[in-house]
């Protein structure tokens, strides 16, 4: 929706309405509309809209797309396991800096041969995830696993495919006809069944008094609950919550990964000046860790650009307003939903000036420092906050916003550590433009060869 956005915005001014199917839709473009609805009034834009394809699946229960009590009870339980798992023997960044060297060594086993890295890019965010939910990981090669993020993959482009645009426009028509909102459905299915094992074998070996992982807490939150009618700790919205946590956790940070090495591959001489950093600070003998990001300005501004340029969820996910409201001139009903156009702020010429060029300059000042932007706004308008932080200036910000902004650092420093990538062909013709760009922005296929250092 975003170039027509642009147009009406040029039009009608930066606070305009839509109709998407019967739906009235207020959009929202530019930093400053953006800024003053999802931060200045975070409280009252909170709710989240309605998103048919998903509603179906989730049924109003997880993280993503709840609301109310059910939402706030979730997410604030959510986060505070997360943090106490944060806060334990083995950290969050533990976990990644783990995972990251079992990337590179799947990746050298490629012998710089030509291969299409989206599923070992998938398997190391999707590890995590699995060590915080699970208390386990799966080897790269398990089946399972990759089933599991072929399932993920297939989701997040059946989601910004037009199909599902109209499917969201007018669910009640569309719903019983043939289409890939089916495949989706199918998919989802077959996920919860995988869910649902792991939280079978845990209730087997569940010990109260020694929480293992996210699915244990839940567990013990669920029985000390369990005569509260109104609880919403039960086994469905457990499920869903995992399934949220896995959605948002692997696919996101996967595809931003797929991307950025797309992008590296586009501008070879940013990869080098990347790893002529990673040389400086970091070397050959060790880790990098989160430490160095504040000593490697140029890496966290191209991880910066990466997420900018791409644009990973063009109009972010759909709020509500929580009640009736004056936002600026108009008045807006309670319960009307509410776009933002991130790309309207991600792509602001005058912040970025040739928004359109991937160009690292973008994050940093004239002596060559990381230069913050508070029109960076990759994940919705949130405080650039720990994963574990449950304070937040935009209400709705990613519950995960640290966590991949971790492995993205983290992940991609590893690879370019051990690595020079090399594409199949030059550089200068290679295509960034995405496959797909609805929901979100879905990066083309290729190849390149991990070629060791």
């Amino acid at each position: 929706m975003d170039e027509p956005a642009t147009k009406l915005a040029e039009v009608y001014g930066p606070v305009f309405t839509v109709y998407l199917g019967m739906r009235p839709t207020v959009v929202l473009h530019g930093y400053a509309a953006v800024k003053e609805a999802l931060i200045d009034r975070g409280e009252e834009f909170a709710g989240r809209g309605s998103f048919p394809v998903i509603d179906y699946l989730s049924r109003g229960l997880g993280i993503v797309f709840s609301n109310g009590e059910s939402w706030k009870h979730t997410r604030r339980f959510s986060l505070t396991v997360l943090r106490n798992m944060g806060m334990g023997k083995k950290t969050i960044e533990d976990r990644i800096q783990e995972e990251a060297l079992c990337l590179v060594e799947a990746l050298r086993k490629t012998n710089a041969s030509p291969c299409d890295p989206s599923l070992l890019l998938g398997c190391a965010p999707c590890n995590v995830i699995c060590s915080v939910i699970f208390q386990s990981r799966f080897e790269y090669s398990d089946k399972k696993l990759l089933t599991l993020l072929h399932y993920f993959h297939e989701n997040f482009r059946i989601v910004s495919t037009s199909w599902i645009q109209l499917y969201n426009a007018f669910p009640y028509l569309i719903h019983y006809l043939p289409g890939n909102h089916n495949e989706l459905f199918t998919n989802f299915t077959e996920q919860k069944k995988f869910i649902l094992e792991q939280i079978k074998e845990h209730q087997e070996s569940l010990d109260f008094n020694n929480p293992r992982d996210f699915i244990d807490y839940f567990m013990i939150k669920m029985e000390k609950e369990k005569h509260n009618k109104q609880s919403v700790f039960t086994m469905d919205n457990l499920i869903t919550t995992i399934w949220d946590m896995f959605s948002a956790g692997t696919e996101t940070t996967t595809t931003t990964l797929k991307y950025g090495l797309l992008l590296l591959l586009k501008h070879p001489e940013v990869a080098a000046k990347v790893q002529e950093e990673i040389d400086r600070v970091v070397g050959r003998e060790r880790s990098p860790c989160m430490q160095d990001r504040s000593r490697m300005p140029y890496t966290d501004a191209v991880i910066h650009e990466i997420q900018r340029y791409i644009d990973l969820v063009p109009n972010n996910l759909p709020h509500v307003v929580n009640q009736d409201i004056k936002f600026r001139e108009y008045f807006i009903p309670k319960g009307t939903a509410i776009f933002t156009s991130l790309t309207s702020v991600l792509h602001d010429d005058k912040e970025f000036p040739n928004p359109g060029q991937f160009d690292p300059g973008h994050f940093l000042d004239e002596s060559g420092n990381f230069k913050k932007s508070d029109y960076f706004m990759p994940f919705s308008a949130g405080k650039q906050a720990s994963f574990f932080s449950s304070i937040s200036r935009g209400k709705r910000v990613c519950v995960g916003e640290g966590l991949a902004r971790m492995e993205l650092f983290l992940l991609l420093t590893h690879i370019l550590q051990h690595f020079t990538l090399k594409p199949l062909v030059d550089p200068k013709d290679i295509d960034t433009s995405p496959l797909v760009s609805g929901f979100g922005s879905v990066p083309p296929s290729y190849e390149l060869c991990f070629v060791p250092v």
